[in-house]
């Protein structure tokens, strides 16, 4: 039996710190406003997953995706989905060509997946046949065409855009497709300081190039690094019941989940929200994880994943408020502790 890795000392941890703060600082440079939004991404990234961004079209999400690029220095891929768009045109084909010895062979033509990161913009505008197509490159980063698995450039992620359901020529996406995706965050529009220092200092539009860049290989020693986050049990426990608690018949469920939620969240919620915490807890320079780092990354982590009913939709509650609700209510530690103890000042 193989032994679990120790503990992380200071030592070890903090160059990964450094580095995670180094790449924040850098698209906070590049990218005015939306720090948190910037914190996100790069947990999402460091836990290997994709990332779904809603919001109106111009709030600067091909933007955002052309930055981290540049900052990790990865491949990046941009394809426009249109109602038009078939599954070929994202994950490629094969063409009929001549060789020199005269024969006729099908050689594959490898699609724009066959990169580091993708920015499917705008994925909510496909038909659901080509946005099925991403289901297979989402989860096991693959493509099997004629038979054939072709493996995915290592690291590989899908940063998806999508408007708001309720502008025209939109297709919801999938649950399965939703699932998918670690985070779903919302891009909003940034204030009118912000506005006005884009105004004077980005008159073209144009992005200042960073003035640092992080290496492959310091990508490679953070996933490394994140390998080595402890988790402990009763952390584990408290994603585990928060995740059980989304469910209307639990007994730990919330009445807003109750009344609202028709189906709670997957079993995949759950290790998204283990990966992220680890996330969070490394950039905050933690080597174990915390009840804060699960708080953090709740939200984005399951706001896509709840269904509501109807009854929901008559109120006009959300995903956001259903689990600010259940995050209150439900205490971390499952000891059912009075209100005016606390173990942090233990």
């Amino acid at each position: 039996m193989s032994e679990s890795p120790s503990l992380l000392k200071p030592a070890e941890l903090e160059p990964a710190t450094e580095i995670t703060h180094r790449i924040c600082e850098q698209m906070d440079r590049c990218l005015l406003g939306r720090e948190s939004l910037h914190r996100l991404v790069v947990i999402g990234l460091l836990s290997r997953g994709h990332i779904l961004l809603e919001g109106l079209p111009g709030l600067g999400k091909t933007a955002l995706v052309r930055t981290i690029g540049s900052i990790l220095q990865l491949d990046f891929n941009r394809v426009q989905f249109t109602p038009d768009l078939m599954p070929g045109d994202v994950l490629g084909t094969h063409i009929l060509q001549q060789t020199d010895s005269g024969q006729r062979e099908m050689i594959f033509e490898p699609g724009p997946v066959f990169t580091n990161i993708l920015l499917a913009d705008e994925i909510n505008r496909a038909s659901p046949k080509t946005q099925s197509a991403m289901l297979e490159i989402m989860q096991e980063r693959s493509v099997t065409l004629r038979g054939q698995t072709r493996e995915l450039p290592d690291p590989f992620f899908v940063i998806a855009s999508q408007n708001p359901i309720e502008m025209e020529g939109t297709y919801p996406l999938p649950e399965a497709q939703l699932d998918r995706f670690l985070f779903r965050v919302l891009f909003d529009s940034v204030d009118a300081e912000i506005l006005q220092r884009i105004i004077t200092e980005r008159r073209q539009g144009d992005l200042p190039s960073p003035t640092w860049q992080a290496s492959k290989d310091d990508l490679t020693y953070l996933f490394s690094v994140m390998e080595r986050i402890f988790l402990p049990k009763p952390v584990a426990g408290y994603i585990a019941r928060l995740v059980a608690a989304t469910h209307p018949d639990h007994a730990e469920a919330s009445e807003s989940v109750k009344k609202y939620v028709q189906y709670g969240t997957s079993p995949r919620a759950a290790i998204a929200m283990g990966e992220a915490a680890r996330a969070h807890a490394l950039i905050d320079g933690r080597p174990t994880v915390g009840f804060e780092d699960v708080a953090v990354v709740a939200k984005p982590v399951m706001n896509h994943r709840l269904i509501l009913n109807y009854q929901a939709r008559f109120d006009r509650m959300d995903t956001g408020q259903v689990l600010a609700d259940l995050l209150e209510e439900l205490d971390e530690t499952g000891l059912d502790l009075p209100a005016d103890v606390s173990l942090q000042n233990a």
